[in-house]
Protein backbone atom coordinates (compact mmCIF):
# COMPACT_ATOMS: atom_id res chain seq x y z
CA UNK A 1 0.00 0.00 0.00
CA UNK A 2 1.36 3.46 -0.93
CA UNK A 3 1.71 5.63 1.57
CA UNK A 4 0.42 9.28 1.62
CA UNK A 5 2.23 11.82 0.85
CA UNK A 6 2.54 14.55 3.69
CA UNK A 7 2.32 18.39 2.91
CA UNK A 8 5.98 18.97 3.92
CA UNK A 9 7.43 15.98 1.56
CA UNK A 10 5.43 17.90 -1.64
CA UNK A 11 7.17 21.35 -0.30
CA UNK A 12 10.47 20.04 -0.74
CA UNK A 13 9.76 18.05 -3.74
CA UNK A 14 8.43 21.62 -5.22
CA UNK A 15 11.78 23.08 -3.98
CA UNK A 16 13.81 20.44 -6.27
CA UNK A 17 11.53 21.27 -9.57
CA UNK A 18 12.63 24.88 -9.48
CA UNK A 19 15.71 23.99 -8.87
CA UNK A 20 16.04 21.50 -11.74
CA UNK A 21 17.43 19.01 -9.67
CA UNK A 22 15.41 16.06 -9.41
CA UNK A 23 16.37 12.43 -8.85
CA UNK A 24 14.09 8.86 -10.59
CA UNK A 25 13.18 8.80 -7.01
CA UNK A 26 11.74 12.78 -7.09
CA UNK A 27 9.94 11.80 -10.32
CA UNK A 28 7.91 8.77 -8.86
CA UNK A 29 7.41 11.03 -5.74
CA UNK A 30 5.46 13.92 -8.42
CA UNK A 31 3.86 10.38 -10.22
CA UNK A 32 2.14 9.80 -6.88
CA UNK A 33 1.33 13.09 -6.30
CA UNK A 34 -0.27 13.67 -9.25
CA UNK A 35 -2.05 10.81 -9.51
CA UNK A 36 -3.61 11.78 -6.16
CA UNK A 37 -6.07 14.27 -8.02
CA UNK A 38 -7.18 11.33 -10.31
CA UNK A 39 -10.17 10.45 -7.66
CA UNK A 40 -11.46 14.45 -7.09
CA UNK A 41 -10.47 14.69 -11.55
CA UNK A 42 -12.73 11.88 -12.39
CA UNK A 43 -16.04 13.16 -9.95
CA UNK A 44 -15.51 16.71 -10.98
CA UNK A 45 -16.03 15.39 -14.61
CA UNK A 46 -18.31 12.62 -14.31
CA UNK A 47 -21.29 14.97 -12.56
CA UNK A 48 -20.31 17.83 -14.85
CA UNK A 49 -21.22 14.93 -17.50
CA UNK A 50 -24.43 13.49 -15.63
CA UNK A 51 -25.75 17.16 -14.03
CA UNK A 52 -25.19 19.79 -16.72
CA UNK A 53 -24.74 17.84 -19.90
CA UNK A 54 -21.73 19.09 -20.52
CA UNK A 55 -18.95 17.26 -21.71
CA UNK A 56 -15.69 18.90 -21.02
CA UNK A 57 -11.90 18.49 -22.02
CA UNK A 58 -9.41 18.32 -20.06
CA UNK A 59 -6.06 16.29 -18.58
CA UNK A 60 -5.80 14.49 -14.81
CA UNK A 61 -2.60 15.71 -14.24
CA UNK A 62 -0.42 18.21 -15.70
CA UNK A 63 3.05 17.68 -17.02
CA UNK A 64 6.46 17.91 -15.24
CA UNK A 65 7.76 20.42 -17.05
CA UNK A 66 4.49 22.88 -16.67
CA UNK A 67 4.71 21.89 -13.05
CA UNK A 68 8.34 23.14 -12.62
CA UNK A 69 8.36 26.09 -14.86
CA UNK A 70 4.90 27.24 -12.85
CA UNK A 71 6.70 26.53 -10.08
CA UNK A 72 9.80 29.30 -10.84
CA UNK A 73 7.47 31.74 -12.71
CA UNK A 74 4.95 32.22 -9.97
CA UNK A 75 7.64 31.61 -6.67
CA UNK A 76 4.66 29.47 -5.02
CA UNK A 77 4.84 26.46 -3.40
CA UNK A 78 4.28 22.76 -4.99
CA UNK A 79 0.68 22.24 -2.97
CA UNK A 80 -0.55 25.81 -3.68
CA UNK A 81 -0.51 25.10 -7.33
CA UNK A 82 -4.30 24.79 -7.72
CA UNK A 83 -4.40 23.89 -11.59
CA UNK A 84 -2.27 20.01 -11.16
CA UNK A 85 -5.56 18.86 -12.36
CA UNK A 86 -8.14 20.79 -14.21
CA UNK A 87 -10.43 20.33 -16.99
CA UNK A 88 -12.38 22.72 -19.54
CA UNK A 89 -15.54 23.91 -20.90
CA UNK A 90 -15.97 26.18 -23.81
CA UNK A 91 -19.41 27.93 -24.11
CA UNK A 92 -20.80 30.84 -27.11
CA UNK A 93 -21.21 33.46 -25.04
CA UNK A 94 -20.72 35.70 -22.28
CA UNK A 95 -24.18 34.80 -21.28
CA UNK A 96 -23.21 30.85 -20.77
CA UNK A 97 -20.32 31.58 -19.79
CA UNK A 98 -22.07 33.27 -16.70
CA UNK A 99 -24.70 30.79 -16.52
CA UNK A 100 -22.27 27.64 -16.73
CA UNK A 101 -20.35 29.40 -13.73
CA UNK A 102 -23.70 29.83 -11.52
CA UNK A 103 -24.30 26.06 -12.31
CA UNK A 104 -20.96 24.71 -11.13
CA UNK A 105 -21.11 27.09 -7.71
CA UNK A 106 -24.39 25.79 -7.00
CA UNK A 107 -23.35 22.03 -7.99
CA UNK A 108 -20.13 21.89 -6.08
CA UNK A 109 -20.73 24.06 -3.40
CA UNK A 110 -17.05 24.74 -2.07
CA UNK A 111 -15.09 26.72 -5.26
CA UNK A 112 -13.16 29.65 -5.36
CA UNK A 113 -14.05 31.79 -9.17
CA UNK A 114 -10.86 33.74 -10.50
CA UNK A 115 -12.52 36.24 -13.04
CA UNK A 116 -9.98 36.90 -15.94
CA UNK A 117 -12.53 38.65 -17.93
CA UNK A 118 -12.19 42.22 -16.73
CA UNK A 119 -8.38 41.67 -15.72
CA UNK A 120 -7.04 39.70 -17.98
CA UNK A 121 -3.56 37.88 -17.58
CA UNK A 122 -1.61 38.37 -20.16
CA UNK A 123 -4.49 39.05 -22.44
CA UNK A 124 -6.01 35.53 -21.57
CA UNK A 125 -9.46 35.55 -20.79
CA UNK A 126 -11.80 33.10 -18.74
CA UNK A 127 -12.93 32.44 -16.13
CA UNK A 128 -11.90 29.75 -13.58
CA UNK A 129 -13.75 27.57 -11.71
CA UNK A 130 -11.52 26.19 -8.41
CA UNK A 131 -13.07 23.13 -7.02
CA UNK A 132 -11.75 21.88 -3.87
CA UNK A 133 -12.67 17.77 -3.15
CA UNK A 134 -11.60 15.26 -1.16
CA UNK A 135 -8.75 17.98 -0.32
CA UNK A 136 -7.51 18.15 -3.92
CA UNK A 137 -7.98 21.33 -6.08
CA UNK A 138 -9.45 20.83 -9.62
CA UNK A 139 -9.44 23.78 -11.98
CA UNK A 140 -12.54 24.08 -14.27
CA UNK A 141 -11.45 26.58 -17.00
CA UNK A 142 -14.77 28.11 -18.88
CA UNK A 143 -14.13 29.81 -21.95
CA UNK A 144 -16.62 31.54 -24.45
CA UNK A 145 -15.83 30.12 -28.02
CA UNK A 146 -14.02 33.58 -29.13
CA UNK A 147 -11.94 33.57 -25.51
CA UNK A 148 -10.84 30.25 -26.33
CA UNK A 149 -9.36 30.75 -30.12
CA UNK A 150 -7.73 33.52 -28.04
CA UNK A 151 -6.18 31.05 -26.09
CA UNK A 152 -5.13 28.52 -28.58
CA UNK A 153 -3.55 31.31 -31.15
CA UNK A 154 -1.45 32.35 -28.21
CA UNK A 155 -0.76 28.28 -27.62
CA UNK A 156 0.34 28.38 -30.88
CA UNK A 157 2.02 31.23 -31.26
CA UNK A 158 3.99 29.82 -27.76
CA UNK A 159 4.41 26.75 -29.44
CA UNK A 160 6.28 27.57 -32.50
CA UNK A 161 7.88 31.44 -31.43
CA UNK A 162 8.49 31.65 -27.71
CA UNK A 163 7.20 29.77 -24.90
CA UNK A 164 7.22 33.14 -23.00
CA UNK A 165 4.75 34.41 -25.20
CA UNK A 166 2.14 33.31 -23.00
CA UNK A 167 3.22 35.34 -19.96
CA UNK A 168 3.76 38.65 -21.73
CA UNK A 169 7.24 37.65 -22.58
CA UNK A 170 8.46 37.18 -26.46
CA UNK A 171 8.68 39.59 -29.33
CA UNK A 172 6.76 42.70 -28.19
CA UNK A 173 5.23 42.81 -32.06
CA UNK A 174 3.32 39.36 -31.25
CA UNK A 175 2.11 40.45 -27.63
CA UNK A 176 0.83 43.56 -29.42
CA UNK A 177 -1.37 41.66 -31.88
CA UNK A 178 -2.55 39.28 -28.86
CA UNK A 179 -3.45 41.86 -26.81
CA UNK A 180 -5.30 44.03 -29.65
CA UNK A 181 -7.74 40.72 -30.41
CA UNK A 182 -7.53 40.49 -26.69
CA UNK A 183 -9.20 43.50 -26.57
CA UNK A 184 -11.57 43.72 -29.72
CA UNK A 185 -12.94 40.39 -28.38
CA UNK A 186 -14.01 41.86 -24.88
CA UNK A 187 -15.60 44.96 -26.85
CA UNK A 188 -17.55 42.45 -29.04
CA UNK A 189 -18.39 40.33 -25.97
CA UNK A 190 -19.61 43.55 -23.91
CA UNK A 191 -21.84 44.45 -27.01
CA UNK A 192 -22.71 41.19 -27.38
CA UNK A 193 -24.11 41.43 -23.74
CA UNK A 194 -25.86 44.86 -24.32
CA UNK A 195 -27.73 43.76 -27.40
CA UNK A 196 -29.21 40.86 -25.58
CA UNK A 197 -30.31 42.70 -22.61
CA UNK A 198 -31.79 45.13 -25.03
CA UNK A 199 -33.68 42.46 -27.21
CA UNK A 200 -35.24 40.98 -23.91
CA UNK A 201 -36.57 44.86 -22.64
CA UNK A 202 -38.14 44.79 -26.39
CA UNK A 203 -39.34 41.22 -25.83
CA UNK A 204 -41.55 42.44 -22.66
CA UNK A 205 -43.59 45.27 -24.62
CA UNK A 206 -46.27 45.04 -26.49
CA UNK A 207 -45.97 47.18 -29.63
CA UNK A 208 -42.96 46.19 -30.81
CA UNK A 209 -42.14 47.14 -34.70
CA UNK A 210 -41.73 44.98 -37.06
CA UNK A 211 -39.00 47.85 -37.71
CA UNK A 212 -37.10 46.94 -34.52
CA UNK A 213 -37.28 43.21 -34.99
CA UNK A 214 -35.71 43.55 -38.22
CA UNK A 215 -32.91 45.52 -36.79
CA UNK A 216 -32.41 43.22 -33.88
CA UNK A 217 -32.01 40.88 -36.34
CA UNK A 218 -29.62 42.82 -38.84
CA UNK A 219 -27.86 43.33 -35.43
CA UNK A 220 -27.41 39.50 -34.60
CA UNK A 221 -26.64 38.57 -38.20
CA UNK A 222 -23.56 41.21 -38.22
CA UNK A 223 -22.25 40.00 -35.26
CA UNK A 224 -22.61 36.42 -36.19
CA UNK A 225 -20.87 37.31 -39.39
CA UNK A 226 -17.63 38.98 -37.39
CA UNK A 227 -17.41 35.81 -35.57
CA UNK A 228 -17.18 33.84 -38.38
CA UNK A 229 -14.54 35.92 -40.21
CA UNK A 230 -12.66 36.16 -36.80
CA UNK A 231 -12.41 32.46 -36.44
CA UNK A 232 -11.28 32.17 -40.31
CA UNK A 233 -9.07 34.57 -40.02
CA UNK A 234 -7.12 33.14 -36.68
CA UNK A 235 -7.39 29.45 -38.21
CA UNK A 236 -5.57 30.58 -41.21
CA UNK A 237 -3.25 32.37 -39.15
CA UNK A 238 -2.61 29.28 -36.73
CA UNK A 239 -2.13 27.08 -40.13
CA UNK A 240 0.36 29.22 -41.13
CA UNK A 241 2.70 29.49 -37.76
CA UNK A 242 1.74 25.28 -37.80
CA UNK A 243 3.36 25.30 -41.12
CA UNK A 244 6.40 27.63 -40.18
CA UNK A 245 6.99 25.28 -37.38
CA UNK A 246 7.59 21.74 -40.04
CA UNK A 247 9.50 24.01 -41.83
CA UNK A 248 12.28 25.22 -39.92
CA UNK A 249 14.47 23.57 -37.54
CA UNK A 250 15.85 27.08 -36.16
CA UNK A 251 12.69 27.49 -33.66
CA UNK A 252 12.81 28.78 -30.12
CA UNK A 253 11.74 25.98 -27.49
Amino acid sequence: MTREITKTQIDRLGERLKKGSISDDDLRLLDQYRRSFSEAYDIVVGTIRKELNLEPTGRPAKSTTSISDKLRRESIRLTQIQDIAGCRLIVPDIAGQDSVVDSLKNLFGNVTVVDRRQRPSHGYRAVHVIVNLLNKTIEIQVRTSLQHIWAELSEKFSDVVSPAIKYGGGDEGIQTTLMDWSSLFAKEESLEVKIAHIAAQLSTRDNITDEDKQRMVNIENEMNSFRQKVFKDIRAAMKELEEIKGGSNDISD
